[in-house]
């Protein structure tokens, strides 16, 4: 009797931590799958549902024909901003104006229209996550701005459906760029930090987290793992070795300017020699006058975006270093949504990922860096050009 029982260790969120259970196998294998499913069940206003990809999919498990030796600052990852914004609607922000008050309209906000399990599926690599307390400031959560995404999703449900994505597709490496949300309503205090800190360094994560600390190694390092692209700080973090633990590369908030078209971020500098990256992140065409048409403020938000990928791919800029293109953008003060700067007005005014895509076709191959997108899905082939598919 004794024999057929042994320890089975699985992650309770709920208990930040993990517990031991002595169970039969089958019993094991069944409260397994049922804690799997009730914590991907609380992700899916994020997470979506897994329906997995053919092998045969030029898009699912496009990293395993590439060298593990390869740098990942060599690299062209297609990646989404506002990642977690797919799932927002104007039904769901009046569903929650009771804590976010009144703010602009739902299409401001939203900039995806696919789930981080279909973006992944995809071939999307790269994830803007911004966080901050959910409501009651015991729980961390989703926003985009003031909007609250979903308030009953935690980070770590979301984190868990990541691991197990990445169990079935050991070949591919993810990176999460994470940022504590500002203007949310919620306070970035040394509780918030602490449990950030505490998800990002559990026992789970270390398993499912590159470990190295202050740069970008290569693809084979980072296979079937998550790599931090840390845009938060941990100011307030007491000064104690518990807490001294970091993985992953910080960028500076302080350094990350706003609605910069050329950003110069040093990240690191080992041995006199400096780590970089080189961020194109010009939001909102908020130099163009109230009258500008919808066209006019894509062919601005056009501009620094194909400026800075033919810097990405020119060998005589920085081959070595980091190269971030972010071909999002929205202007709400003239209401031109993100939707309408990724896709045009549907007829004859194309978008920005329309108008880069015949650069991304013509260069496939050459190094573009990480490309976050909105709305990526709806111009077929922009992945594929991204990776060269």
């Amino acid at each position: 009797m004794r024999g057929s029982f042994f320890k089975f260790v699985y992650l309770v969120p709920a208990l930040a931590g993990f517990i031991t259970v002595s169970l039969g196998q089958s019993a094991q294998q069944s409260l397994a799958q049922d804690a799997l499913a009730a914590i991907l069940q609380r992700g899916a206003p994020i997470l979506g549902f897994d329906t997995g990809c053919e092998s045969s999919v030029k898009t699912c498990d496009w990293m395993a024909k590439i060298p593990d030796s390869t740098l990942l600052v060599h690299m062209s990852i297609p990646g989404t901003h506002d990642s977690s914004t797919w799932n927002y609607t104007q039904a769901t922000q009046d569903s929650l104006v009771r804590y976010t008050g009144p703010i602009p309209a739902a299409e401001f906000f939203q900039c995806q229209d696919q789930s981080y399990f279909q973006m992944l599926n995809s071939g999307i690599r790269v994830f803007d996550l911004r966080v901050a307390f959910n409501p009651g400031n015991d729980t961390i959560g989703f926003y985009h701005s003031q909007a609250l995404l979903a308030p009953d999703t935690r980070l770590e449900d979301v984190l868990f459906g990541y691991y197990s994505w990445l169990d079935a597709h050991p070949t591919e490496a993810v990176l999460l760029s994470i940022n504590y949300e500002s203007g949310t309503g919620t306070q970035d205090t040394q509780a918030f930090q602490e449990q950030l800190y505490d998800i990002l360094s559990s026992d789970l994560a270390s398993k499912y987290w590159v470990q190295v600390n202050g740069t970008l190694g290569t693809l084979g390092e980072a296979r079937g793992k998550l790599t931090l692209l840390q845009r938060y700080d941990y100011s307030l973090l007491p000064d104690t070795p518990e807490y001294s633990k970091r993985i992953g590369i910080h960028l500076d908030p302080e350094d990350w300017t706003d609605n910069t078209p050329n950003i110069t971020l040093v990240y690191n500098t080992v041995n006199g020699v400096q780590e970089i990256a080189y961020i194109e992140d010009y939001y909102e065409t908020d130099g163009l006058p109230a009258t500008a048409s919808v066209a006019e403020n894509i062919q601005w938000k056009y501009n620094a975006t194909l400026a800075h990928l033919q810097e990405a791919i020119d060998p005589n800029f920085h081959p070595d270093q980091l190269y971030i293109t972010f071909a999002s953008a929205e202007h709400d003060t003239v209401g031109v949504t993100p939707r309408n700067m990724a896709l045009g007005n549907g007829t004859n005014v194309p978008g920005v990922n329309q108008k880069i895509l015949p650069f991304l076709q013509q260069n496939a191959g050459k190094r573009f860096g990480i490309i976050m997108l909105d709305f990526f899905g709806s111009v077929p082939g922009v992945v594929e050009a991204i990776i060269g598919a």
